[in-house]
């Protein structure tokens, strides 16, 4: 008599669920039944695309020669932008042998990870992180270790508390400016600093830069790779058009690395999905090229509701929430609201305080839990304004 095996593998059973995603799935379900509920989960900008790049990809399409397969590694069209836009924009000097393209910024996290890690080793990961980072470092057999800072940091690792958190075991560092779902941006020094360790002790940094023209208040922030060059031939950044430009839906990363590390990155993605998408390609190649005024106007518009939601949330009887000072995420402090009864309704956790909130208020936050962080909420203020002081009023009035 055979033993039944289980029908999925256990690395696919132990992946947890995207949970912003499954946020934003269960807002727009909620919708559909006619419920108005205002989602603050996806981190995904209200703006169409800007005309110019869609227009690219309109002419692409009537190309035949994007009608075919094309190099797995990126079109070399789109791998010079992202040599020119690299700089403009971080005074980080590579060719394009250093470039892959790859399917969105998630993809481009799986396969550096995917590409660097072998079973057992461990990564750095600061903590509240982004709900993917955990899974790509576990799908590549890595051990995610989690190193929390909290608001009285401003959500910012100390290199005291990432030399305390390294083992002889450790390989890798994960470094996310601007954060997602603190909106936490390091300074230069603390970069350079980071930077510094890492040499010292030998460790790879894969560095997330998605969100990198998205800094508020006249800050001053840096390439990692640009301000340590020593580090360079040890360090991935991980970019993409998606937040930048309004471009979520078209799913153009890419990764920047030594060409060994980026070459058997390649190899892997070749078997894996083979080139990008050709039509969205030419359309971030047309983004990176077309400047940075569309930009500009996006994050005014950006800066404007931030203020607006940190204002609003605060205002709500037991939510703190600091000023963030990048991306387009608030993440509060919602501790004085648990071990409380709301409504009848006793709420323990964050996770059960944003499912109450969405039940009685019609409003979709992503709990703190997600991110390793029980005790906050994450609200993405990338959407309209009426929207945004719709929603943060009605949390005002659920618990005014």
């Amino acid at each position: 008599m055979s033993l039944e095996r289980p029908r999925i593998s256990a690395r696919v059973r132990a992946i947890a669920e995207s949970a912003t995603l499954k946020v934003d799935a269960r807002a727009k379900a909620l919708r559909a039944e006619g419920r108005p509920v205002i989602g603050f989960g996806a981190g995904e900008p209200d703006f169409p695309t800007p005309a110019h790049i869609v227009e690219a990809a309109v002419a692409a399409c009537r190309e035949p020669r994007f009608h075919r397969y094309t190099p797995a590694s990126g079109l070399p069209e789109l791998k010079d932008a992202i040599v020119r836009k690299t700089r403009r924009d971080s005074s980080y000097e590579i060719e394009a042998s250093q470039v892959l393209v790859t399917n969105g910024g998630k993809h481009a996290v799986y396969g550096a990870f995917a590409t660097l890690l072998d079973p057992g080793d461990e990564v750095l990961l600061p903590t509240p992180y982004w709900t993917t980072y955990p899974e790509s470092i576990r799908l590549a057999g890595g051990i995610p270790v989690e190193v929390f800072a909290d608001e009285t940091q401003d959500f910012k690792v100390t290199v005291e508390q990432l030399e305390s958190a390294r083992t002889e075991r450790t390989k890798a560092l994960l470094l996310t400016s601007p954060s997602n779902p603190t909106g936490a941006v390091f300074t230069i020094e603390e970069i350079e600093a980071i930077g510094a360790w890492a040499v010292q002790h030998d460790l790879w940094v894969v560095t997330d830069e998605i969100y990198e023209h998205l800094v508020y208040d006249g800050l001053a922030t840096a390439s990692l790779p640009a301000v340590r060059p020593d580090l360079r031939e040890r360090c991935i950044v991980v970019n993409g058009v998606a937040k930048t430009y309004a471009m979520t839906g078209w799913r153009v990363g890419w990764i920047i690395g030594p060409r060994d590390v980026v070459a058997a990155a390649s190899n892997l993605q070749s078997h894996a999905t083979s080139n990008v998408g050709n039509v969205s390609q030419i359309a971030a190649a047309a983004a990176l090229d077309g400047g940075l005024d569309a930009v500009a106007q996006m994050k005014a518009a950006f800066e404007r509701r931030r203020r607006t939601v940190v204002d609003m949330l605060n205002d709500v009887p037991g939510v703190r929430c600091p000023e963030p000072q990048g991306a387009f995420y608030a993440f509060p402090s919602v501790k004085d609201l648990l071990g409380r009864t709301h409504g009848r309704v006793e709420i323990a956790t964050s996770s059960e305080l944003a499912s109450y909130i969405l039940d009685h208020a019609d409003v979709a936050a992503v709990p703190g839990e997600a991110f390793g962080a029980p005790g906050y909420l994450r609200f993405s203020y990338a959407l309209g304004d009426d929207a945004l002081q719709e929603g943060i009023g009605r949390i005002q009035k659920l618990f005014g």
